[in-house]
């Protein structure tokens, strides 16, 4: 494996810049300090949104296949150091290196989609001439870039949720400046190390870790076009309200549901959904985190699952056998640890896990819990998993929705009829059939109702987001012999 450099600068401007004030970044397994990155200040924030205006029109004019080629010289560097890049992921968020490796694919496919899509940026003909007033008139829509984009990326995914908005503003054009997670920036550090190896114009991107509470001048500076947030639903409402006339585009949390129905084959629901719950230590906003499942199959299926989730392995992540690594710090495993025991005093039955060391919170489901409990009701975003029943579907599709959440949702029937009702009825953004709802590809629309946001991502979508149609009218002038006249 490859070690961390012992610091990464930030870049202003496609620059890197070596500041004097750092921030340390932790290994989250041992909580040692292993890296630490340069640290952004105020000036560096104005000058690098400043230094993007100045490259909109450079973008903007960017040809079709010199945006692909960008695009796909980070595709090969990215495969060059995929290695690099998953020991990175590993220690700076604490991720399994399997899953780590698994990331890093990802953070390939969604570049090399958006390389593809660079090309594709279509308009259409209209025709106008729907009535006599409009006879000669003609019309054709093309998509444009929305100028100056602002990005603040979370620590659960440093590499492929900051490639959701880097990529697709490179396709479509758009300079930006990003806010990498502070627990979390050396993967965005790198993916700027790979960018300044490029001919894009100066200015056309910066990545800048700055501490948490300096996020909102990301929101509030008019001369951004754009704020793209990945992160909770407290601080991404409130930077939206911060945020002015600017396009707001917001992917917040989730308590997401899955329901298991009578017909469903037992032994891959419970395989899918151990993954679903608990892959890196269930800190995923999309993470399974109820668990809904008919009555006449619940003591087969609890039987199973509670024996595969005890079976799985926790430990250090850089250990390829390992399944469940740390959570990104201890305050957080202490605070969902917390809500365990709550939810036990209120009622609940830890049926396995329950306990923690550290950073370190073992698989944990429970049963009986509260609808009101913190952990069912909120967003758990750790290890734990809860457990109902339910004799009716359509009650099934209730308990979904109960939520103040909607992001996805996934349902096992083998009724055809049953998952096209649970399509049309549950309020969410996606409904995934015959598999959980942490399943996601990298070119699909994904975003959520309700609390969990506005907007949607996936390469193409998340284009559509960045740019905003422009039309073209042509009056064609009528000659003598024109039979209209």
């Amino acid at each position: 494996m490859n070690a961390l450099k012992d610091r990464y600068p930030y870049y202003v401007a496609n620059e890197p810049v070596y500041a004097n004030a750092d921030l340390a970044v932790t290994d989250k397994f041992t909580g040692k300090t292993t890296t630490r990155v340069a640290l952004a200040d105020d000036a560096a924030v104005d000058t690098a949104v400043a230094r993007a205006v100045a490259a909109t029109d450079a973008m903007r004019d960017l040809a079709a296949y010199q945006r692909q080629e960008v695009l796909s010289h980070c595709v090969r560097r990215f495969s060059e150091r995929q290695e690099e890049l998953a020991y990175a992921l590993c220690v700076e968020a604490g991720k399994p290196i399997r899953d780590a490796r698994g990331e890093v694919t990802r953070l390939i496919d969604t570049f090399r989609v958006a390389a593809e899509e660079s090309v594709r940026m279509i308009g259409e003909t209209l025709p106008l001439d729907i009535s006599p007033r409009a006879r000669g008139y003609r019309g054709m829509w093309k998509r444009v870039p929305v100028g100056v984009c602002s990005f603040i990326t979370p620590f659960n995914f440093p590499l492929n949720l900051v490639a959701h908005k880097v990529a697709p503003a490179l396709a479509a054009g758009c300079p930006f400046v990003l806010k990498p997670a502070s627990a979390t920036p050396v993967g965005a550090l790198i993916i700027g190390e790979v960018l300044s190896e490029t001919r894009l114009p100066r200015g056309a991107f910066s990545i800048l870790p700055v501490r948490g509470e300096k996020a909102a001048r990301f929101a509030e500076d008019p001369r951004i076009r754009l704020l793209s947030f990945t992160g909770s639903p407290a601080v991404g409402w409130d930077l939206k309200a911060r945020a002015g006339k600017k396009k707001v585009v917001l992917e917040l949390g989730g308590n997401a549901a899955v329901i298991v129905d009578e017909n469903a084959d037992v032994r891959d629901a419970v395989e899918r959904i151990v993954s679903g719950a608990f892959y890196q230590s269930g800190q995923s906003c999309i993470s399974v985190q109820r668990i809904i499942v008919h009555e006449r199959i619940y003591e087969d299926f609890k039987s199973q699952l509670v024996k595969a989730a005890a079976a799985l392995r926790a430990g250090d992540p850089k250990q390829e056998e390992t399944f469940i690594g740390p959570m990104i710090s201890e305050a957080e495993a202490q605070r969902l640890h917390e809500w365990i025991q709550q939810a036990v005093a209120r009622g609940a039955r830890v049926l396995v896990g329950g306990q923690r060391t550290g950073a370190m919170l073992s698989a944990t489901l429970l049963e009986n819990v509260p609808k009101d409990a913190p952990v069912c009701a909120q967003e758990a975003f750790g290890p734990v998993a809860v457990l109902s029943t339910f004799d009716d579907f359509d009650a099934a599709l209730d308990e979904v929705n109960d939520s103040v959440y909607g992001l996805q949702a996934g349902v096992f029937t083998r009724d055809i009829y049953r998952a096209q009702r649970a399509w049309d009825r549950l309020e969410v953004g996606a409904v995934i059939v015959g598999d959980v709802p942490s399943w996601r590809v990298d070119h699909m629309p994904y975003g959520g109702v309700k609390e969990s946001g506005q907007g949607r991502e996936g390469v193409r979508f998340a284009m559509e987001e960045m740019t905003e149609v422009r039309l073209f009218v042509l009056r064609t002038i009528p000659t003598r012999s024109d039979p209209g006249e």
